[in-house]
Order: C-alpha cells, then structure tokens, then sequence
C-alpha cells in the first residue's frame, strides 16, 4: 500500500463515540490529522510492519497529538496488521491524555483478546489509563489481573491512587511494594509519590515510618525526595522536622527553597519566612521565580509586614510578574493584611487577567477592613465580569456582611447562594451567618440556623453564638455554646474564659469559681497572646508584660507617662475581662502591660510624629485595650491600625472604623439607661449600656456628618449608634452631647426627648 491511499483510510469504529463527544475532528483538524500520518509514513518503508507503526503512534503520543495516535492505531488495525505488546502503551497514555475512558475499554478489550494484557508494559500502561479516567477501582483490578508486578506497575497503581486523592491505599501499597521487593526495585517515583500520599494523609507514624525506608534505599539524598519529604513533615505539623530535612540537603533547588518558605508562611511563622527568604538571597546561586515571591507575600501577609511586601511588590513589578494572576493575587492578599486596602485595590485593577481566587481575595480585603458595601461592589462586579462565584467567594461575601453589620444583605446572599447558584452551605458559610445573627441581636435566629444545618456544627460556628451570648447576656444558650465547644476543642481555656465571663456578668459568683477550679483541674494553658509591628524591615514581638525587649525600660517609662493623660483625660480601665480572683488595682496593673499597649508605645517612640503605625495581634483585640488605643491615637494625634485574629481596627482622632465593637442593640427605651460611676477623686461620669451588641447597619455614609455635628464629643460613634436607634424608631427628638468634668473627659453624655 501506498501513502497516498492512507488518506482514504476510514476511522474504525471504536473511535467513533471519541470523536462524537469531544468534537475533535471537523474537516479540517482531519485533514491535519491525515497531514501527519502522511508526514511519518513518507519516512517509513513497509506499512504492513507493526513496528512501524508502533513508532508513528509513538511520535505522535510524544508530540501530545492524543487524537492523531489513536487515529494512527485505528487505521493500523484497519489494514488487519495485528498490535503488539509495544503498540498499546502509547495508544492508553493518548487516552489517559485526552480522559476518554470509552476509548481506553476498548484499547482494553483489543488487549484482552490478545492476550497482552498481564504484559507488564500493557499492565502499567492501563492501570495508568484508568486511573487518570478517573476510575481507580478498574486500576485496581488490571492491578491485580497482573500476575507478575515489576516497579513500574507498582508505582502506577500508586500514583493512580494519589491522582485520585486515596492517600492511604497509596501508603498501604507502597508498604506492599516495599514489603515484596525488600526495597531493592522502590525508585524515585515510587518514594515521591508515596510522600505525597503521606503529606495528603498527615499521619506522623506513616510518614517517619516511610522516611526511615528511604534512609535505607539511601533515596533520601534526591533532591525531589527531600523536597516531598519537606512537604510531608509539614503536613503532619512537624515543622522543626521539616527543617532538619531542609538543613541536611546536600543540593536545594528553587523548589527546595520555596517549599520551606511556603511551610513557615502557611503555619504563620512569618519571620522565619522572612529570614530564610534572606539567607536564599545571601547564598545565591538559586534565582528566585514567581513560586518563591508567591510564598514571601504571604509571609509578609501573615505577619503585617508591609515595607518588607512593598520591597517584595517593587521586585514583582521588576519581573514583569504584577499581571501574573498568582502573584498578583499574593500582592493583593498582601496589601489588604498589610492594612492598605486602597492599594490592594490598585494592584488589582492592573492585574490583566483575574481568577476566582483575585476576586474573592479583594472581597475579603474590603471585609475584612469593615468596607461591606464597597466588598458588595466589587462582588457584584464579578458577577458581571468575572468568573462564577463559588462557595469560598460567598464565605468572603458573608463575612464582609457581618463585619460591616449588613444584616439583610447578608440573609438575602446566604439565600441566594443556595437558590441562584446551586452551592449548598458549607460550616464556614453557617459560621459567618451566626457570627452576622449574633452581632445585630437575633441570638434566637442563630441559634435555630445552628439546629437546622445540613452539616455538623464545629467550633467556629458554637465560638460564634458563645461571643454572642456573651455580649447579649444570654446564660442560657452560651450554656449549651460552651458545652459543645469543651467536646469539640477541649483545650482551648478561651471557651472556659468567656463562659466565666458571662457568669460574672449575671452575678453567678460560684459558677465563675466552678469554672476557674475546672480550669485547674484539666490543667488548661491559655494561647499567649502577642503583639508585632514592623520597624525598619525587622518585626518587633511583644508579649504581655514583656521585657525582653532591648528598650523595655524606656518602653516602660513612657507608657507610664501615656497613662497618666489617658487618665487625665477620662480613662478608666475596663477590667471584666481580667481573672475575678484579682483585686481591682491589681486588674489595672495587669491590664496597663498587655501586649498592644507595648507595641503601640514602642512604635510611637520610634517613628516620627505624625507616622502611620500598624499593629498586628493574634488574639482579639480586649475591650479596655481597644478604648485606651482610641484614646492613644487621640492623643499623639497619629492614625494606629491593629489587625487581630478577627479583623482590623483603624483608630484615629478618638474613633474606631470598628463602629460596632461594644456597641449594644437598643430594642427599647427603657433598654437605655444612663448613670454615674464615682471613681477616683474627680468623681467622673461614665458612659454605660444596660445591654451589648451591635446596631451599626447602614451609618457609614452618616458617620462624617455625624461628627461633623458632634465636634465637640469625642465619642462620636455613640452618638452615631443613638442616631440609627432614633431613626429607626421613627422618634428623633432632641439629642445634645455635653461634657462631664472637666474638658478632657473621654466619654461623652446623651440626653434625649422622644
């Protein structure tokens, strides 16, 4: 036969459904496709020899032309020249390419009634085959008709169970290859993607156990099986392991490198991140890519390291990388951490091409910085232009809403989420709804969401209702909360803490000494709570009553001095959330040294007036130390940025942006009261709420005008908060702000005549 009668060659009709469904071929990808065959069978001599065909059919599965191979094979068996063990292998990686499993069953059938399916080759190739089709039970079973298995059909049926997420039947194999072969035939593959299958599992036991194997085959020296290994140790939380890995590494690559970054960046050891990022700098000979700048963005992120990101975003722009949609995200992820929303914004205007991951990211910048109506914006310009929200973009929607307060936007996208775009509700989802329900007052609400979710509550969603309960005084349902959360997170002392804390406030003395003895008894450690600014490129870490710290004496010292006009001019310690067994004076002491005043202190001293001053903490931010910082950013007249565990806290001239933390619901007149505390010689008034929680919908665009009128007051946001329940009541009647004591008192007065 001629090459030129191949043209005439009719497909054969296992191929047909193939092309039918994927709409591979229209006239002119045939022709091509003839084009090619042409191409190879103009250099070949006899056209009834399987060999040659076998090497078309490989050039082409080579080349990533999948179709053009299985068209070569089908008009090979058109002109009856029988395929041998050689000529499947490439024919069922095609398949395995293109995801086509009908065709792949019947590369299989042709195999079986030729009886080369136990071949080895064959074998390896259709346990491939049927794993990248997405049925790895079908590998499974070409696994075991295989009556003889070298390492390569080993490793294929463990790398198909990695490719289909079955990290432990992928350790367990690997443990029967190790176990049959004594290790002698374990190669490379085989170890990488048993590691992988141990970093899926996160078992420790498994992934030592399979390390000291690797010890043994001295395969532990392979740069990608250090690199995996690195990974594995990672996932298991051993992270000092994962070092002495990365430390006892004779050759590191790019990938050796970013994956140690990424390790310390992930679990939030920003400033080893950081320090390893420069020791990689310091030894050179290994360029950094867009992976490594990817990771120390979100170092940078994680540790509010916003000179160091700047530094990093300047470098980016260098590399012609801001448009790449991974780094531009990681820049834009970066800014938002970093406090500076306005130019997360900027970064992702220019960000060419945008991801689902961009968007979402800009969303939760703006909610989480209390923006919920410009994170609603950006939302509904995705939906115009961007990609399909999916279920992360919602938890970054409803947590938008119910930091900003925007209580029926929130109900009606929680709705919508299920109704509109078919995404059931996730424990992330629920635990933002009840975070929003709790903080506008609907405590039953949320509680009866939590009775009736699809999923299983965990600690996020009861942690919401429990803060709620605390805030709005309900014993009762912070009861059950705390409950479930001691089952779900016993040892979290946070839970016993705010439980305690809602006793003390109903009056229940011997509850709080229950809870303060059950503490002791399951011997309950409380998560240290940290401060961190940034100065100069390096990050300063402050500890409560820390004084480590190089300059602690002078950090002291002005502290003191700050103290003394804080009191001056009104403050008086909020200590309901220091122990009960304490004596008062002992509260303030305790109280005057807590980590954020040390780190706000510390940075006031060491920038220049009028400087911007970012902190970040890794517990929420306590009531007395958020009304003395409001107080702090008055008086030396700078702007001071606290992100917490929760969200950020923009403080400046004696205000919060965090209009609702402490705020209560007013849902009568009689719910506000106002009275007098005589505290100290003065005898200064104080302001008070009979209740607690949020009411702060809608008051962004009203809080200008606000303080505009109420210039005078220096918490402006309580007069905000009054005019919204006015409103509402559609009972405004004259509202006044005066001052108590002298000029410099804190809080301020409301009088009113509904």
């Amino acid at each position: 036969m001629t090459p030129a009668k191949l043209t005439s060659i009719i497909i054969t009709p296992f191929l047909h459904p193939l092309l039918a469904a994927k709409s591979f071929f229209s006239s002119v990808s045939l022709a091509n496709s003839k084009t090619h065959l042409l191409t190879h069978f103009n250099r070949i001599v006899d056209k009834n020899s399987v060999s040659s065909w076998n090497s078309a059919i490989a050039d082409l599965a080579r080349a990533g032309d999948s179709i053009e191979a299985l068209h070569a094979f089908s008009s090979m068996r058109r002109l009856y020249v029988r395929p041998d063990r050689s000529s499947f292998p490439c024919a069922l990686k095609s398949c395995a390419a293109l995801g086509s499993l009908f065709s792949g069953q019947q590369l299989h059938l042709q195999a079986f009634i030729l009886g080369l399916h136990p071949d080895l080759f064959v074998a390896s190739a259709l346990v491939d085959m049927y794993s990248k089709c997405r049925v790895v039970d079908d590998a499974r079973k070409a696994f075991d008709d295989t009556p003889v298995k070298n390492a390569v059909v080993w490793t294929s049926m463990i790398v198909g169970y990695v490719w289909n997420d079955a990290a432990r039947e992928a350790a367990h194999t690997f443990k029967c290859f190790f176990a049959e072969v004594g290790g002698f035939e374990v190669d490379y593959v085989a170890a990488v993607s048993a590691l992988s299958a141990c970093a899926r599992i996160g078992e420790k036991k498994v992934t030592r156990g399979l390390h000291g194997a690797l010890v043994k085959l001295g395969l532990e020296m392979e740069t990608g099986v250090g690199n995996t290994l690195m990974d594995a140790y990672a996932k298991c939380r051993l992270l000092e392991v994962a070092r002495k890995v990365f430390d006892g590494m004779s050759q590191r690559d790019n990938v050796s490198w970013n994956t140690m970054i990424a390790v310390y960046a992930q679990n939030g050891l920003s400033a080893e991140a950081l320090e390893l990022y420069t020791e990689m700098l310091r030894t050179g000979g290994v360029l950094y890519n867009a992976v490594t700048l990817s990771a120390i963005l979100l170092g940078c992120a994680h540790a509010g390291a916003l000179q160091m990101g700047k530094c990093i975003h300047s470098q980016v722009i260098r590399m012609c990388l801001e448009k790449d949609v991974y780094v531009g995200t990681s820049v834009v992820d970066m800014y938002c951490k970093c406090g500076r929303v306005e130019m997360a914004r900027k970064a992702f205007n220019r960000m060419k091409d945008k991801n689902i991951k961009s968007w979402s990211a800009m969303v939760a910048g703006y909610g989480m910085h209390g923006r919920g109506q410009e994170a609603l914006e950006v939302f509904d310009e995705m939906r115009r232009f961007g990609p399909k929200p999916n279920h992360i973009t919602f938890v970054s929607v409803l947590a938008a809403c119910s930091h900003a307060g925007l209580l029926d936007e929130g109900r009606h996208w929680f709705t919508a989420m299920q109704e509109d775009y078919g995404i059931e509700p996730e424990v992330e989802h629920y635990g933002c709804m009840v975070d929003l329900l709790g903080r506008g007052g609907c405590i039953e609400e949320a509680y009866g969401l939590i009775k009736g979710m699809r999923v299983k509550p965990d600690f996020m969603v009861w942690g919401a209702l429990l803060s709620a309960c605390r805030v709005h005084k309900n014993v009762k349902l912070a009861e059950i909360s705390a409950r479930k959360l001691f089952e779900l997170d016993p040892k979290n002392c946070g839970y016993y803490v705010l439980l305690s804390n809602v006793y003390a406030d109903a009056g229940r003395w011997r509850d709080v000494e229950k809870m303060r003895v059950l503490m002791k008894q399951r011997k309950m450690v409380k998560t240290p709570g940290y401060s961190s600014v940034e100065l100069k490129g390096r990050i300063h870490v402050f500890l409560i009553g820390d004084r480590r710290h190089h300059r602690h004496e002078e950090i002291y010292e002005y502290l003191d001095k700050l103290t003394v006009r804080m009191q001056e001019a009104g403050y008086v310690p909020d200590t309901r959330s220091v122990l009960h067994d304490v004596d008062e004076e002992e509260k303030e002491t305790a109280l005057r040294v807590h980590s954020e005043k040390l780190a706000v202190a510390f940075a006031i001293l060491s920038t220049a007036p009028g400087t911007s001053i970012q902190i970040v903490k890794n517990l929420r931010v306590c009531c007395d130390c958020h009304s003395a910082i409001k107080l702090i950013a008055k008086l030396v007249d700078r702007e001071i940025v606290v992100r917490d565990s929760h969200r950020f806290h923009h403080f400046q001239d004696g205000s919060c942006s965090y209009i609702g933390h402490g705020i209560p619901c007013f849902r009568s007149y009689q719910q506000l009261k106002v009275h007098t505390n005589f505290l100290g010689k003065k005898r200064r008034l104080i302001w008070s709420w009979k209740s607690a929680s949020l009411p702060w919908w809608g008051i962004q665009n009203s809080s200008k005008a606000c303080r505009e009128q109420c210039s005078t007051v220096s918490e402006s946001r309580d007069i905000i908060t009054l005019l919204v329940f006015l409103r509402r009541r559609k009972a405004a009647g004259p509202l006044k702000g005066i001052r108590g004591g002298d000029s410099h008192v804190h809080s301020c007065f409301l009088f009113f005549n509904p």
